[in-house]
């Protein structure tokens, strides 16, 4: 019981102190907000491999990659473009994806199996997919779409570039 109250005391005070440090450029409560909206938005936009396929077959269709230049540049899926999450703005945004209504496809490490060096796993609850499809909608982006399988890089119908992509076509 003290262990509870005094959680509950600590969280209170960490609220009344974040209440008094006004940063304008940090909105937490928008953010819980989107990720209310997008959870219900995303749920509908996972595709299945045979899709991704397909949808990526259109042209003005981009691929968004937001794993880092370093996972990026070992393996990623052909034609795909990089924007490591941490470099996302407005600017860079619009430099690679045409307009807000474009159809974009995402995939993530936690997609892949087979292939640690490149598609490293995270945590469940930390997989990119989940930060990058919030963080397009925070930029107003709408035509989302996740990859939703986890796949065994050896048995992917996907296509691959990158300085392991021989590697794992010989495989």
């Amino acid at each position: 019981m003290f262990m509870k109250l005094a959680s509950s005391l600590v969280l209170f005070v960490s609220a009344a102190s974040a209440a008094e440090i006004p940063n304008p450029l940090i909105d937490y409560g928008q953010f819980a907000h989107n990720v209310f909206v997008v959870g219900t938005i995303r749920e509908t936009r996972r595709v299945s491999e045979d899709t991704f396929i397909r949808l990526a077959s259109d042209p003005a269709t981009v691929i968004l990659d937001a794993r880092s230049r370093q996972k990026f540049d070992l393996l990623h899926v052909k034609g795909a473009k990089n924007l490591s999450l941490p470099d996302i703005t407005a600017e860079e945004l619009a430099r690679i994806i045409p307009g807000k209504d474009t159809r974009i496809l995402i995939y993530c490490n936690n997609n892949f199996t087979n292939e640690p060096e490149a598609f490293p796993s995270k945590t469940i609850s930390a997989s990119l997919n989940v930060y990058t499809f919030n963080v397009l909608y925070s930029y107003g982006y709408t035509n989302v779409f996740e990859l939703g399988p986890l796949i065994d890089i050896n048995e992917s119908r996907l296509e691959f570039e990158g300085t392991r992509a021989t590697l794992t076509a010989r495989r």
